[in-house]
């Protein structure tokens, strides 16, 4: 009897994945969501699927998002114009009103698609069982209103809500000392999170394939690196402006104890079933120097 060639290529595909799952069985992965992936509706179905997968199989999934984009376009309709200082978002008393009602929005829409394909998801923010406590960030010395810094992450409600096996789903609000809301950049907020639960795993959904060793030659990117390297590559500055931060804050994780940091392309369909799950890998991960590398196939 002959078969299907498509139907054996599904079995090797499987196969393929295996030995991750073993590896990252019972593991905690972050997610930090954002993007063109959070914009388009088809994007955003895959990314939950990805998610929803990746807890089917065994992992112990969390989402981080922002909701930039969404953010903006609130903050006009109200007649304001959104201000950026070096990338961060000028948050006065109006504007963080319109943060914090948009962010919870988008929380509770992310978590109605996990529940549709029948996993229990939570949304919750980071005031939350006082979960990210932060002080007043500036920028360059200058004030940019009620925008936060982590200072002090209390994961206890995530660890619960991992027990009972429900879905964190978590948004970037935090308090200060006076119990005032700040505003919080996501990568950041998904790296203290990371660092504070010791994610086996933290991925990154960007816009951008991932990191290049020269950014104008598509064939020059970069699939695995160390610590030590992503470091040097700080040091030349070399990188684009987007990706600089981004990268500080994966060595950062990854020196307080994150073992693997991706960084990934959001806008290819199941980036992240793609860069987990398979010997090649779409993005470019982060490893610590030693440790086992499970991309046999580069």
């Amino acid at each position: 009897m002959e078969l299907d060639h498509s139907i054996m290529e599904k079995a090797e595909v499987l196969i393929e994945a295996l030995p991750y799952i073993q590896r990252f069985n019972r593991k905690i992965i972050v997610v930090k969501y954002g993007g063109s992936a959070m914009v388009d509706e088809e994007l955003k179905k895959h990314v939950i699927q990805d998610v929803v997968l990746l807890k089917l199989v065994g992992f112990k999934p969390i989402i981080v998002h922002g909701g930039g984009k969404e953010i903006s376009k609130w903050v006009e309709k109200s007649g304001m114009e959104p201000q950026f200082i070096n990338g961060l978002r000028v948050t006065d008393e109006a504007t963080m009103e319109i943060v914090e009602m948009v962010l919870n929005r988008v929380n509770k829409s992310l978590v109605q698609l996990v529940n549709e394909l029948g996993i229990k998801a939570v949304g919750i923010s980071g005031k939350d069982g006082m979960m990210l406590k932060c002080k007043k960030r500036y920028s360059n010395g200058e004030d940019i209103g009620y925008v936060g810094e982590v200072t002090e992450v209390d994961p206890e409600i995530i660890y619960d809500l991992l027990e009972k096996d429900f879905l964190p789903i978590i948004c970037p609000t935090g308090f200060d000392d006076e119990f005032q809301t700040y505003n919080i950049n996501a990568d950041d907020a998904a790296c203290a999170i990371a660092t504070a639960v010791e994610a086996e795993k933290l991925a990154f959904l960007t816009d951008v394939e991932g990191v290049y060793r020269d950014f104008k030659d598509k064939e020059s990117l970069i699939s695995e690196m160390s610590v030590e390297e992503a470091q040097e590559f700080v040091n030349s500055g070399n990188l684009g402006g987007g990706m600089l931060p981004k990268l500080n804050n994966c060595i950062d994780a990854m020196e307080k104890g994150v073992s693997r940091v991706h960084i990934l392309d959001g806008r290819i369909p199941h980036c992240l079933l793609l860069e987990i799950f398979t010997n090649k890998g779409i993005g470019t991960a982060i490893v610590s120097k030693g440790e086992e590398h499970y991309y046999h196939g580069k």
